[in-house]
């Protein structure tokens, strides 16, 4: 058993990784990988030993337990109260490179939360086979075992869900010096009623997409345009107070530079702030969307309340 122990923690990282993509919410994604460790566990010595390939038996198995997680999450979804983003995995910004799983997780690019929300929109199923298979070689055969259909089947599922990727083309991620560089210009301009500025920065396809949940302030459908954005934005500096607006603390969220703007108390001029973890994605030099995590529960779990 401390051999097969030490075996599942190699594979710890890239079953997380394999979890997180398929559900897009951190502890499910961990709950999974543990279910699977408890069910290698706990076969008899026998089907151990018929285990040919660990690491696909394990995906497979991670595969089938997230394939349930995400038909209940349907569900649970059609009472959630606006947006739903993918729950942000926070590592701090500069940070030498740690074992972690979730660490292991954000360095790859398909991680990112542009991408992460198209996944999103796909059905389990498509989800399942397209991210299983392309993502992680897992055949089809045992993907059509997974999904309980026909290998035929599981194929078209993967070629809907790679069309739809394909079709929606998230932006690719930005190194982190142009993030920086781009994102204090926006803040700085926003910050002193530069609007020209602000305009000029935006991607005039850029998206605004809020989750709360209706547990705190933001949008509650997906706002699109920059002209749209920058009328919100402006609002919205005038509605609370500058400092509170200025305490924005850099980290990163699915690898990729974020701020977190801590709640912040209102007077007789000013709005309450509540907490809002903002992540922002480039396209040719410009932000082309911002991801405005507010939901508490969502900030709690990721560990910034």
């Amino acid at each position: 058993m401390d051999d097969l122990a030490a075996e599942f923690a190699a594979l710890r990282g890239q079953l997380t990784a394999v979890a997180y993509r398929l559900t897009g919410v951190r502890a499910d994604a961990e709950d999974a990988v543990q279910e699977a460790w408890l069910r290698l566990s706990t076969l008899d010595d026998d089907k151990r030993a018929g285990i040919n390939d660990l690491a696909a038996w394990l995906t497979t198995v991670v595969g089938r337990i997230c394939l349930d997680l995400l038909r209940s999450a349907a569900v649970r979804r059609e009472s959630y109260l606006g947006q739903w983003l993918p729950e942000p995995i926070v590592t701090p910004l500069g940070a030498p490179p740690r074992d972690d799983p979730l660490d292991v997780v954000v360095r790859d690019d398909d991680i990112r939360m542009a991408a992460m929300i198209v996944l999103d929109r796909l059905s389990p199923e498509q989800r399942v086979a397209f991210v299983l298979h392309d993502a992680f070689d897992v055949p089809f055969a045992e993907i059509a075992d997974i999904l309980g259909c026909t290998t035929a089947a599981a194929r078209q599922h993967a070629s809907r869900g790679r069309k739809q990727l394909a079709d929606a083309d998230p932006p690719p991620r930005a190194s982190l010096d142009e993030q920086r560089h781009v994102l204090e210009r926006f803040t700085e301009a926003l910050l002193s009623g530069d609007l020209a500025t602000v305009t000029e920065l935006l991607h005039p396809d850029v998206v605004l997409i809020g989750d709360a949940n209706g547990k705190a302030r933001t949008a509650v459908q997906v706002m699109a345009g920059r002209d749209k954005i920058v009328r919100f934005l402006s609002g919205l500096a005038r509605l609370y107070h500058p400092d509170a607006l200025t305490n924005g603390v850099p980290m990163l969220v699915n690898g990729d530079l974020a701020s977190f703007i801590p709640p912040a108390p209102g007077d007789d001029s000013y709005r309450a702030l509540d907490a809002h973890l903002q992540t922002f994605a480039l396209r040719d030099g410009k932000v082309c969307a911002i991801y405005d995590q507010a939901n508490p529960d969502k900030l709690r779990a990721a560990g910034v309340l």
